[in-house]
Formats: C-alpha cells, structure tokens, sequence
C-alpha cells in the first residue's frame, strides 16, 4: 500500500464524508429494529408480475438492442415515454431537453461537477436533502441555507440572502429546491410561493434546481404546477427518478432543462459511466408505453396514504404535547421537532435500545442545526411496525422531557 495515500488524493476526496443515511441503514438492518430511517419504498410495491411481462418482451423481441451500449443521451423509447408525460403537465419538451441518468443521485452528482469549483455558492434549504449536501459539499461548494416555514422556503428569506452575497460580489451557482413533499420536512411549496421563487431569482439571474423524486405520490389535494413548467424559460433544471414510483434496483433517472445545460450534462456523464443501463432504460420504457407505470402509482399511493395516517394517529395518540410534526400531503416522510433542550442525537442510543430507529434531523441542514429534529419514514415498515415504533420512539421522548423538567 502506497504510504501517503492522503497526501495524494485532490483536494474534492479529502472533502467526500460518508452518507450519515447509508451509514445509520447499516446499523439498523437488524431484523428486530423498526426502522423509521432509510426512504426506501415498500417491497410490497414492485410491479414484479407486470415486470416480468415486460422483461419477458424484451428479451424475446429487441435483445440485442437491449443489451447493447446505448448513447449516454438515453434510451429514444424511454426519454420519448417521459416527455410524453411532462408534456401533459404543462412543459414543453423535446428529446434535447432530457438526459436519462444513472438514478437522480448520479444527476445531483453532475450539477455539482459541472458548476462548482471549490468556494462556489449555492442556496439550499434549511434543511434540505442528505443527497443532495453530500453531492454538492464533495465538489467543495460553500452552501448558504435559507429557512423554510410550512410552505418551503422563504421568499423574504432568500431574496435577503442574495442581496447579501450580490452586494459581496458572490454570485450562487443555484438554488436547490425540493418543492413536492420535501424532503426531509415533507411539505409542499404552494404555487404563489413557487411563483415568488422564481420571480427572485429571475431578477438575481439565478438558476433553480427542482429536485422531485416523489411529486407522483400525492395522497390527498391537487398536484401544483412544476417549477419548470411555471418558468418555461430554461431557468429550471429538474431532476426525476423512478426510485420511489417504481424500482430503486433500476438506478434511472432523469435531468430536464435547456438543451444547452442538457448538452453540458450529457458531456459531464460521458467520462462518468458511458450511459446508464440500456438493459433497464428499454425495460422501463416499454413499461411506460404500456401504461403499467400507472397503475402502479395507483397502487402505492393507496399503500402509503394508509401507512401515513396510521402513524399520524399514532403520533396524535403518543407523542407528548410538546413534540410536533409535519402532516404531508404525499411522499415518505414527516418531521418531528422536539423541544429545543432535546438533543435527538443523544437520544438515539435510546431509541436503538427500545428496538426503533429514525435519521438525525440535523443530518440535513447545512449549517449545524436541527439538532432537535428527526426525519421519520412510514413507507418501508408494515403497519404492525408502525404503531408500535411510534410507541417506542414517543416513550423515549417523553422520558428525555421528563427528565428535563
């Protein structure tokens, strides 16, 4: 082994840190744990009988085609089948403003790459996704949080911090926005707010990143009109994913915007990995095309809608009067904030010892704080798991405020 490894690696690896969320999956795979952490879909959920129809398909009629290199754009069948669908929710795409990926991660990955030189500023949210600190912190980005409230981030807040770093001669790269049942905090953005969004940051000239892995999961209200849509000027870039609709195992993903930000992208991943699996881009485009795609949202969504509520009614029955949460109108999560005495890292030890786990809020904010916050998932346990983890995680609670008093 080479004796100064360290003194070798560039400057981004020594700023890479392991995934707090990969780490904590780790420690709570025990099968005895409930575990309210990772954001992983039901297993329950994978279209499997429907999917081996399409495989079957595949591998009797286009085989060679599907097990072939393909170009690092994506697959023709499965960018055609997605810009069907956003062109029926108000975008107006063609085949140069899309770029299949190797899951949305990969595409948070190539924002970073091609915007940040190490110093760079970004905007993101407070708090905002683990992804998407990790990706951006490991190209060495300086990231600047602004608040949310319980509509997403706050307008006065974010035009305050870009007057701030404009007048210092700092221009940010971009504002990073998860506007559908966020993540972590699991609210969704309002269209007015949306609109204030993108009215500051035309008039800062500033680019938004629309991160929403899990807008087709609502549960309840109306759908609210994509960023991208609302701008329709090529000042959004939004990223996309099947991980939660359909299988995370595929890695597919998505970026949507102006061809020449596409073009800078697809130049970004070509040195990366050539062009995500042409085997599971026709398999998925051919599910699409058949309309399984659907039917299978239809499915999860009326799975998760009950999970959602069984634990909201348990939160209202267990927690103590001073723990509050978020109620989403979708997605996997919820958040819980503690009274600001209550340090949830400390308390994690404790809740590992009742046998229930959750990922640490402050996980997920740039600055250091949440740190008496928590994100809950309620997509990957069974219902039985449900109720009686939240009996777990609310006695831990209420005994670490009893203590305080």
């Amino acid at each position: 082994m080479v004796s100064d490894l360290q003194s070798i690696y560039s400057a981004n690896a020594k700023g890479m840190q392991r995934s707090a969320i990969r780490e904590l999956l780790k420690l709570t795979a025990q099968p005895d744990i409930i575990s309210f952490a990772g954001g992983l879909p039901a297993p329950e959920s994978f279209p499997i009988d429907d999917l081996r129809e399409v495989i079957t398909e595949v591998m009797t009629n286009e085989p060679t085609r599907a097990l072939q290199y393909g170009p690092t754009e994506g697959d023709s069948l499965l960018q055609e089948e997605l810009i069907k669908h956003y062109n029926r929710e108000g975008m107006n795409l063609k085949k140069e403003n899309i770029l299949i990926t190797t899951s949305s991660q990969q595409g948070l990955d190539l924002v970073a790459k091609i915007f940040f030189d190490r110093g760079d500023k970004a905007i993101v949210g407070l708090p905002t996704y683990l992804g998407g600190l990790g990706a951006f912190n490991s190209y060495g980005a300086d990231l600047v949080g602004v608040e949310l409230d319980e509509h997403g981030m706050r307008p006065d807040h974010l035009e305050e911090e870009l007057k701030r770093l404009h007048a210092k001669g700092e221009k940010p790269k971009f504002i990073y926005i998860i506007p559908d049942f966020q993540n972590p905090a699991g609210i969704t953005m309002p269209r007015e707010r949306r609109l204030e969004i993108i009215d500051i940051a035309k008039r800062y000239n500033q680019l938004i990143i629309e991160d929403s892995p899990y807008r087709e999961l609502r549960f309840e209200g109306e759908p609210v009109p994509w960023l991208n849509a609302l701008d329709n000027e090529g000042n959004v870039l939004t990223l996309g994913t099947f991980s939660k609709i359909f299988l995370p195992g595929f890695r597919l993903g998505w970026a949507i915007g102006h061809a020449s930000l596409i073009d800078k992208l697809v130049v970004a991943k070509q040195s990366v990995d050539l062009c995500a699996p042409p085997f599971n881009q026709r398999v998925a485009g051919r599910f699409l095309q058949k309309g399984y795609l659907e039917k299978n949202i239809a499915k999860i969504i009326g799975m998760y809608r009950e999970k959602r509520d069984i634990m909201l009614a348990g939160f209202r029955e267990h927690m103590p009067e001073e723990v509050t949460w978020t109620e989403p109108e979708g997605g996997l999560f919820l958040f819980l904030t503690a009274p600001e005495y209550i340090d949830m890292g400390e308390l994690f030890p404790k809740a590992l010892e009742k046998k229930v786990a959750f990922v640490l809020g402050s996980a997920f904010y740039c600055n250091g704080g949440g740190k008496n916050t928590a994100r809950i998932n309620f997509s990957f346990s069974t219902i039985e798991q449900i109720v009686e983890g939240v009996k777990r995680l609310a006695s831990v609670l209420k005994e670490a405020i009893a203590n305080h008093k």
